[in-house]
């Protein structure tokens, strides 16, 4: 598949405006204010996995009004120091698996936390955790549950969880709060770049193949999913354009991203239809640009010209591992964890 998007030259300097809402910022203060008003960790139990060099357990904490949330929590076997923890979204469609699926971070020394994704489990793997909202009106997919009010959008409810499950991680056995890491690939990109914006004291982000960036835009330029579930909801509810247009603002990456303060690292591919690159470039590009400091957060991008939506895969993964151990060796946060 041939590159589609708007040349390299141009996407490094792509910083389009996006439409934000007035009220964006005392949308998710009153969201997450209500989140806060019930403790974030529910339960923490013991999981048995047959493996000896990690120890994992399974973890239930309060998302979106209080719902229970499921996740996987993992460390390196044997280590009784506080460790970093990078907390992980996963990709549309997915859930959080079974609890072997995931060591790389947990092998290199870290904390881990897999968040599950409500309602989203059975199309690529295993889940968890129920999404008691929407209806069959909204149609099959979860990118347009709620799709026609900001209120009841699945994102909003996705999202809270995401910030959640930060908070929740804060509060487990083993774990540095005072050093966070937002990770994940895909939606979980997303997420992770929505987190970054909305909690100011996050450690690191780690992003590939973001979805939920420059959404006015990717709804127009690609067919594949989940942009392209967009695409097929306006096409039978023809009258909804505007107000799907005005909910997908409350819930855009590049918002987000200009709010971030996190040190950030990206990686995308240039022939990738599911997020296309250009919007990736326009998260990056505006990364802290309106955090309200004088000094722009660190942030480097990876750029993989011949791949489509996998990126860098194991390639990428190598460069996080490195990017983010440099990250935690500068002075503030302390140096990363040994294993």
């Amino acid at each position: 598949m041939a590159q589609f998007d708007l040349p390299l030259d141009q996407l490094r300097r792509y910083a389009p405006d996006v439409a934000e809402p007035a009220d964006f910022d005392a949308f998710w203060r009153s969201t997450l204010e209500r989140a806060a008003q019930r403790p974030a960790l529910v339960q923490v139990s013991p999981e048995p996995t047959d493996l000896r060099l990690v120890q994992t357990w399974d973890v239930t904490f309060a998302g979106y009004d209080g719902a229970p949330v499921r996740a996987w929590y993992t460390r390196p076997a044997g280590v009784d120091t506080p460790l970093p923890v990078v907390v992980e979204y996963v990709g549309y469609g997915r859930g959080r698996g079974l609890p072997h699926e995931r060591l790389t971070w947990s092998v290199a020394g870290y904390a881990h936390l897999l968040m599950d994704s409500r309602g989203q489990a059975g199309q690529y793997g295993p889940g968890d955790t129920a999404d008691p909202y929407g209806t069959t009106a909204d149609g099959p997919w979860a990118v347009t549950r709620g799709i026609r009010s900001p209120h009841d959008y699945y994102y909003r409810r996705l999202i809270t969880d995401a910030v959640r499950a930060v908070q929740a991680a804060r509060e487990l056995p083993g774990v540095d709060p005072d050093r966070v890491v937002a990770a994940g690939n895909s939606q979980g990109g997303g997420l992770a770049i929505a987190v970054a914006g909305l909690v100011p004291d996050l450690t690191a982000m780690l992003t590939t193949a973001p979805f939920l960036c420059h959404l006015q835009r990717a709804i127009e330029i690609t067919d594949d999913g989940p942009y392209g579930e967009v695409a097929q909801y306006l096409a039978v509810h023809r009258e909804a354009e505007e107000q799907v247009r005005h909910t997908l603002s409350y819930v855009d990456g590049v918002t987000f991203a200009r709010r971030a303060t996190a040190p950030a690292q990206f990686g995308i591919g240039l022939r990738d239809r599911v997020c296309p690159p250009s919007t990736g470039f326009a998260a990056y590009n505006q990364y802290g640009a309106a955090n309200g400091r004088p000094d722009s957060p660190d942030r480097e991008v990876h750029v993989y010209p011949f791949n489509q939506h996998e990126g860098g895969e194991a390639v990428q993964v190598r460069r996080q591992l490195r990017w983010l151990a440099e990250v935690l060796a500068k002075p503030g946060p302390a140096e990363p964890a040994a294993g």
